[in-house]
């Protein structure tokens, strides 16, 4: 295949804005699928992608597309919307020369839509600017052409216009694919490269990378080595992606394909290494990779303590799936052996458990999310502490760092004094206020990212009927009033409910979190008090009451020494009873922390 005409692709948006059903219509016109095999969403293949509507996983498809008597190899990468998934955009970008920019007609420029622009210029991406829905009721194309005018400094003239789901305009998008994204580029440098972008595990066949050639061509029974893995292992398979996986011989420069390899060991893929062929090796891996680090982490544990080996096997497979989740082994006084993991928001923490629970039936119990704090000691040392429990004592601490973010909230300007009053209950700074059009504003704060985590998402939602966005961005670490907050029940500290809490909000913190503990808690057969601490002082207490027989129910009358006698025999038994009882904690109670209010 000429390399001129090959064009490698990708679709980026903000969530819901259309990606996936621009694919579709794409694949269809491309002869990918008959009409008979069509369905909503062809790429979207998780049953939590469809059920939420959200494009959650990457999903490269290799297609024929036949121009002016000439065959063209589109390579196109579909990618997340939310802003949780920006690694897994920035990876698709990696791999392309181009990228569709995507916009609602209705909904105009939103966050992410602004961040993936950014992440595509910042990856010298060619950016063919589209407005979709344009055959909708309360589609304003006007003035989201003047948005991405100002978004991209591009021309009224460069921006598409289509209904990808009544498949209108679709033709346009060809062609401006075929005459503005550049064709792969030979860079000219000794030894063949390829970029890993993704990779999946099968079970059968095991670890099968996603690759963009860069350099050189790879064929089935050579042998490869990379930047990070360590030793040499052999190409059993390699193919194209199309919607199965189909064998070829080679994969040269400009190529989007697959590998099949005999890695056993799922956790040494590294997603965004480089690999290169042994006897035609390079020595400089590709630019523009980099760890991300996860930013939320919670805990995980099995209910069932025999499940803890399982539970390591899964995570170690969806890791290979989603190269942003981090873990390791922990270990709870209150629910024994489990695992310690990192994610990159609070979204992407959620879709980690369901898969867990859907896709490897496992049982799990979670425990609330928290941030990464840097901790300077009084002897200037600095700890990194992803677990509240593992805080050191408080009179060795000199400061305590949290990361900030910088957010940025678009939304209808008759909102502003919602999103206000939300963001300054979560310790923001106010920066400035950008008007996008004569009705939407763009918000910018400075906050601490534990105020994030904790459903301010869903709040803001809820403030301007659905219509804000958020976008952010990390900033840096900076010190903050924080202390540990912990929850006894029983007199028995759980370090599992232990929470990092701003010292001003630490009483209005431990008594909600009290009460709402007090209605998750069941009753037991002796009193269950609960209490909140700092340090060893306790600042908030409930008590969920003993469930109580009436013994005196059989003595009609009498003397109240009788009735007195069983009431104290009663008690006697409660007492002993508190010392053998055990209180079982439901999963609601670790999720009592995230339903904390600010008033």
């Amino acid at each position: 295949m000429n390399i001129k005409h090959i064009r490698n692709f990708c679709i980026i948006a903000h969530i819901d804005h259309g990606k996936s059903t621009l694919a579709d219509r794409i694949l269809e016109q491309c002869n990918v699928l008959g009409k008979r095999d069509m369905k909503s969403q062809v790429l979207d293949d998780m049953d939590l992608e469809r059920e939420r509507g959200i494009t959650i996983k990457s999903h490269p498809v290799n297609m024929t597309y036949q121009h002016n008597d000439i065959n063209y190899i589109f390579n196109l990468i579909d990618t997340p919307g939310h802003v949780d998934f920006t690694y897994e955009v920035s990876r698709s970008m990696a791999a392309c020369e181009g990228a569709l920019l995507l916009v609602d007609a209705s909904q105009g420029v939103e966050a992410q839509t602004v961040s993936n622009a950014y992440l595509a210029i910042d990856a010298d991406l060619t950016i063919i600017p589209v407005i979709n829905k344009i055959d909708t009721d309360n589609a304003d194309i006007e003035s989201a052409s003047d948005q991405l005018i100002n978004l991209l400094g591009c021309e009224n003239s460069d921006i598409i216009s289509i209904s990808a789901k009544n498949n209108i305009g679709i033709d346009s998008i060809f062609k401006s694919i075929i005459d503005s994204i550049p064709h792969p580029q030979e860079l000219g440098e000794d030894g063949t490269r390829a970029l890993i972008f993704d990779s999946v595990y099968d079970q059968y066949r095991g670890v099968i990378l996603y690759l963009r050639i860069f350099h050189g061509s790879i064929k089935k029974n050579m042998n490869f080595k990379s930047f990070r893995m360590h030793g040499i292992n052999e190409i059993i398979e390699v193919g194209i992606l199309k919607l199965e996986k189909i064998p070829v011989n080679t994969l040269s420069t400009g190529n989007v394909g697959y590998i099949v390899t005999n890695i056993k060991n799922v956790s040494e893929v590294n997603v965004g290494d480089t690999i290169t062929i042994v006897g035609d090796e390079s020595t400089n891996p590709l630019p523009g990779y980099k760890d991300i680090k996860p930013m939320v982490f919670c805990g995980m544990y099995p209910i069932d303590s025999k499940d803890f080996e399982d539970l390591r096997v899964s995570l170690d497979k969806l890791k290979l799936n989603d190269a942003s989740l981090s873990f390791e082994p922990n270990t709870s006084t209150a629910l024994g052996f489990g695992f310690r993991c990192g994610f990159l928001g609070p979204l992407h923490m959620e879709i980690i458990q369901e898969r867990l629970e859907r896709e490897f039936g496992m049982e799990l119990i979670s425990t609330s999310p928290t941030v990464s704090y840097t901790v300077i000691l009084n002897d200037n040392m600095s700890v990194l502490v992803n677990n509240p429990s593992d805080l050191p004592n408080i009179s060795d601490i000199k400061t305590i760092l949290e990361p900030y973010i910088r957010a940025e909230i678009i939304s209808p300007d008759k909102y502003i004094g919602n999103i206000m009053k939300i963001c300054m209950n979560r310790r923001a700074k106010y920066l400035s206020t950008k008007y996008i059009t004569a009705n939407k504003v763009q918000l910018n704060f400075e906050m601490p990212l534990s105020e994030v985590i904790y459903d301010f998402f869903e709040s803001l939602k809820a403030a301007t009927k659905g219509y804000a966005s958020l976008d952010y961005e990390i900033l840096d670490q900076r010190p903050s009033k924080l202390q540990r907050l912990d929850v006894m029940i029983t007199g028995e500290i759980i370090d599992a409910l232990s929470i990092i809490v701003h010292k001003d909000k630490a009483y209005k913190h431990g008594s909600s979190l009290c009460g709402k503990l007090k209605t998750e808690i069941h009753r037991q057969q002796f009193d269950v008090p609960i209490q909140a601490a700092i340090g060893g002082k306790i600042i908030a207490r409930e008590t969920v009451k003993a469930l109580r027989k009436n013994v005196t129910a059989k003595c009609y009358g009498g003397d109240i020494s009788r009735k007195r006698k069983l009431l104290e025999k009663q008690k006697a038994g409660k007492k002993r009873m508190k010392i053998i009882g055990r209180v079982e904690l439901p999963q609601e109670a670790f999720l009592a922390v995230l339903k904390i209010e600010d008033e």
